[in-house]
């Protein structure tokens, strides 16, 4: 009787590779993702032939990294300083942002404000 070779018994694949790399790419997603609700900023456009007029006196903000100015005086407390410059909560606030100055500063002033009842908020360069 000749001595054939047998086949070779296969070997099933390995699933270790591949369940390592479902784990990680579930890993990844799990650490990117966002979850909770997003916190989001509503901004009101207003178009250039509509809107309210700027009327009375000046309310300039100037918004910097360590503090705000209000026309050019530095405030502590701004909803107090404007109170007495203004006649409704309409009316416009101008908010400019100094060099240097993120955004979370910027918004950390505009809620500020809106939490202060003032809707006429306005940002410029």
């Amino acid at each position: 009787m000749p001595n054939l070779p047998t086949s070779p018994r296969r070997r099933r694949p390995s699933l270790t590779p591949m369940i390592d790399v479902v784990f990680l790419l579930l890993v990844f997603f799990m650490l990117v993702a966002r979850f909770g609700g997003t916190e989001g900023l509503s901004l009101l456009l207003s178009s250039p032939d509509g809107g309210n007029a700027y009327g009375g006196p000046p309310r300039l903000v100037s918004v910097l990294p360590e503090g705000v100015t209000l026309n050019g005086q530095p405030i502590t407390d701004l909803p107090a300083a404007l109170r007495p410059l203004m006649t409704s909560p309409q009316d416009i606030v101008v908010l400019r942002p100094a060099s240097g100055t993120g955004v979370a500063r910027l918004v950390e002033v505009l809620e500020t404000l809106r939490k202060a009842g003032l809707t006429g908020l306005t940002v410029v360069e």
